[in-house]
């Protein structure tokens, strides 16, 4: 499935049938961090790390301002900055959009992301449909970059130069610049992209590059490639249009690679779709995902930050392009922050108090018993309170021992059992509950020991 970003869309309807009683869940459960007032643009910096987002110019105004320029220290132009908006006709331009989100950065003290010269989507239909010989196209390109760069020479503080260059098997995409000038228009881009604004940090940005993979791998080994040629590359921008509960488990992993490279790496485009409704649930898995994401970022001291692409719903490109899904940012679409910005902030370092515990249980009980050896179960279930995580801790009394176990991660020392949730079902909503199981040997008698939650 694939997952490279289109238009950045205004949404001022509801995301779906169903997804109105959500948005009255998300309003009533406001962020205990957006309350206590630290914006995180603030806990970013304290970290070394910038947190961003992508705008829409247009939106730039009341609330949807207020939020943009306080609780973000970079702002990504959504469409603004993209050659098919810059030049619509050959030899005119209009860069109103892109000079007023310049002018609101520089006003809010903000860095700005250019986004983004070289990309195979939303190129303007006379360069499309141009008839053009590689000189020609690649004189094109070169004129594109330096104009749109040398504009804003100084004032930004990176440049996505190059937008997916790969297909999913690691082999380059076949576009108008691959097909006409080969795999060297990526060093030609980042070479003239640097003549034009030396200052700029230059990146190649991709999707589903974000764990280590095939993909992934061929962008390490071009990376390295260019770095060993001498071409200006200064960073690698993982976009991270995410799945719900779908974070790779070698984010970290593969971060550190590419800063072992000696280059910057930057999460540019995180978004974490779920499908409509969205539940309590949902919400609770979204927050640990993006506390993830933003972790393994601050864990990798050559990762410069994050961007989330867009911070409300209500600005999300998701709904128009998956259908059934959304709910994709920390903010929900009347602007009240989701259980999402908590885990931001978080992973930022700042306290943000986890939901109440009090209200959930344990409940033990034996579903099948042989001669030897018997299967246990134990439903956790929350009624006024909810968890994030689980540990169940109880202790046999008659020499019981657990042999194997399934939904939880089970060790035995003597008496003692230790389960913890698997990386899948630790959040348990108010109103819900999970169950794990496990086979184990008895002996004689098989007493039902009290469980207690961790």
């Amino acid at each position: 499935m694939r997952t490279s970003r289109p238009s950045l869309r205004v949404r001022l309807t509801a995301l779906l049938a169903g997804a109105a009683a959500a948005g009255a869940l998300l309003v009533a459960g406001t962020s205990a961090a957006h309350a206590a007032g630290t914006p995180l643009r603030d806990l970013a910096a304290a970290r070394g790390k910038v947190i961003g987002t992508a705008v829409t110019g247009s939106r730039l105004t009341g609330a949807y301002a207020d939020i943009a320029g306080g609780q973000f220290g970079s702002l990504t132009p959504g469409n603004a900055m993209k050659w098919g908006s810059v030049e619509p006709s050959r030899g005119t331009y209009d860069w109103a959009e892109a000079d007023q989100i310049v002018a609101f950065a520089q006003a809010h003290d903000q860095q700005v992301r250019g986004h983004t010269l070289v990309w195979h989507s939303q190129n303007p239909t006379w360069l499309t449909n141009g008839n053009w010989t590689p000189a020609q196209l690649s004189g094109l390109l070169q004129d594109h970059i330096t104009t749109e760069v040398t504009r804003y020479k100084g004032r930004l503080a990176a440049w996505d130069v190059v937008n997916e260059p790969f297909n999913e098997d690691g082999t380059y995409r076949s576009t108008i610049w691959y097909d006409n000038l080969g795999p060297d228009y990526i060093a030609q881009a980042l070479t003239w992209a640097h003549a034009a604004d030396p200052s700029a940090r230059l990146y190649i940005n991709d999707y589903n590059v974000e764990g280590v993979n095939a993909k992934s791998t061929a962008l390490y080994n071009l990376v390295k490639s260019l770095k060993d040629r001498g071409v200006p590359i200064d960073g690698v921008g993982l976009q991270a249009h995410l799945i719900l509960g779908q974070v790779p488990s070698t984010l970290q992993q593969n971060i550190q690679r590419f800063a072992d490279l000696g280059v910057d790496v930057a999460v540019t485009e995180l978004d974490i779709r779920m499908q409509l409704p969205a539940t309590d649930a949902k919400l609770a898995q979204q927050r640990a995902d993006y506390r993830s994401v933003v972790s393994a970022c601050a864990a990798v001291t050559r990762c410069a930050g994050v961007t989330v692409w867009g911070f409300t719903d209500s600005d999300s490109w998701i709904p128009d392009v998956f259908d059934g899904y959304g709910a994709a940012t920390p903010y929900d679409e009347n602007y009240a922050p989701k259980p999402a910005y908590d885990g931001i902030a978080e992973a930022l370092g700042a306290s943000v108090p986890p939901p109440p515990t009090d209200g959930c249980t344990a409940v033990y009980a034996v579903t099948g018993q042989w001669d030897s050896g018997f299967t246990g179960q134990v439903t956790i279930a929350c009624s006024g309170g909810s968890l994030a995580s689980w540990t169940a801790n109880w202790s046999f009394g008659a020499g019981q021992r657990i042999a194997q176990a399934w939904n939880a991660d089970c060790t035995q020392s003597g008496a003692a059992v230790t389960c913890s949730n698997a990386s899948w079902n630790g959040t348990v909503p108010d109103g819900g509950s999970v169950t794990f199981g496990f086979n184990a040997s008895w002996s004689g008698s098989n007493p039902v020991p009290s469980v207690t939650l961790g």
